[in-house]
């Protein structure tokens, strides 16, 4: 695993994209889609859509993937 971004291709809603990301990002993104029964390209729609203009689409992954883990962990602390 590098810590170095690399490109990641998307396809949004019929339309190719790439997301420059960590392999440590992008490796627990894959993760979350599948634990959630949805591809890598859709959770990646749903997140692009809720984004708003202001944040790119890599740092929105990111902080969900942040999000996610963090909401996991705090459901394991609290059992």
């Amino acid at each position: 695993m590098t810590a170095r971004p690399k490109k990641h291709s998307l396809t949004l809603r019929g339309h190719r994209t790439s997301v420059s990301m960590e392999d440590a990002f992008w490796l627990e993104f894959r993760r979350i889609a599948d634990a959630r029964g949805q591809s890598v390209n859709d959770l990646a729609a749903e997140i692009d859509a809720a984004r708003g203009v202001e944040a790119g689409l890599a740092s929105s992954i990111r902080v969900f993937v942040l999000e996610t883990l963090q909401a996991q962990a705090a459901e394991r602390h609290q059992r």
